[in-house]
């Protein structure tokens, strides 16, 4: 059987061979497909990047925007139509770099979309810098005397802020992952699914042999409620933790505090429009 969401006709798609958007890539449609999500009812926003190109490959709505302006763009689709699935897929320069602002803001506003973002610990689109996620001593065509930086840390950072889902999957890791992707796209609230993805031309130190050496998941111990304990899993760095880490649902999403969905959850244009508030509206504005 045919997945709705593969592309309609053969698409050159720019990605090196052995690149983890590929994956990635195969591990969304299964999803999509499995959560049986209609095609009309999904929207797809992404930034600019290796993975920003990933919406391109699918065949469903999207929005590809600037850099590191998924999020906002994400939050006002699923403001305007709480009905749509909204998915946020971008790298981790686009997102946490780029888009820091917005990730932060984003987390706070806890708007109902997921934000998947490939994480390959370089810049691949520019040819290898190192990216806010790079390792200290990871050696690129800019940083040739090695990263000194402090890596950024998404999952900490989105804990720290009470996020509503974090979580972290590795991209050759397929029913791991699809299973985590499945669990986020159904939570309301902002879900991070961080995904390890090795970029083959441009990053020889974290590769595919590396991410199985240095990772591993989370087991049944860990209670995804407890925040403090999911924080010192996010901090983990010898090896680095993979599964849900935390999930908090106290906080209503973004969305249900908006006035315009106060007696209904109707989205704005299946409503009928008021030609007499039209109207004072542009006479007021005349005014003014």
């Amino acid at each position: 059987m045919s997945n709705v969401f593969e592309p309609e006709v053969d698409t050159d798609i720019a990605w090196c061979p052995g690149c983890g958007n590929f994956s990635i890539h195969q591990i969304l449609l299964k999803t999509l497909s499995e959560l049986k999500i209609k095609q009309q009812k999904l929207v797809l926003v992404s930034g600019i990047g290796q993975a920003a190109k990933t919406p391109q490959y699918i065949n469903s709505n999207y929005f590809n925007g600037l850099h590191g302006r998924a999020l906002p763009v994400a939050t006002a689709v699923k403001s305007c139509n709480p009905e749509l699935t909204v998915i946020a897929i971008s790298g981790d320069g686009c997102v946490y770099g780029e888009g820091g602002n917005h990730f932060i803001h984003a987390i706070r506003r806890n708007p109902d979309i997921t934000c998947i973002v490939h994480n390959n610990m370089v810049y691949g689109l520019t040819k290898g810098q190192a990216s806010p996620t790079s390792r200290k001593g990871f050696i690129s065509s800019l940083q040739i005397s090695g990263v000194y930086s402090e890596p950024f840390n998404p999952l900490a950072v989105a804990i720290s802020l009470n996020a509503s889902f974090v979580a972290r999957a590795y991209s050759a890791d397929e029913k791991q992952t699809i299973e985590v992707l499945k669990i986020a796209i159904k939570h309301r609230g902002f879900s991070l699914v961080d995904i390890f993805q090795p970029c083959v031309s441009f990053n020889k130190l974290n590769t595919y042999k590396w991410y199985k050496e240095n990772t591993y998941y989370l087991d049944d111990s860990h209670d995804p409620g407890n925040k403090v304990e999911a924080f010192k899993k996010a901090v983990e760095n010898e090896k680095y933790p993979l599964g849900i880490f935390y999930t908090n649902t106290d906080n209503l999403p973004f969305e249900k505090h908006l006035p315009v969905y106060k007696d209904s959850n109707e989205p704005m244009y299946k409503r009928n429009v008021d030609s007499d508030k039209l109207a004072e509206l542009m006479k007021n504005m005349k005014k003014n």
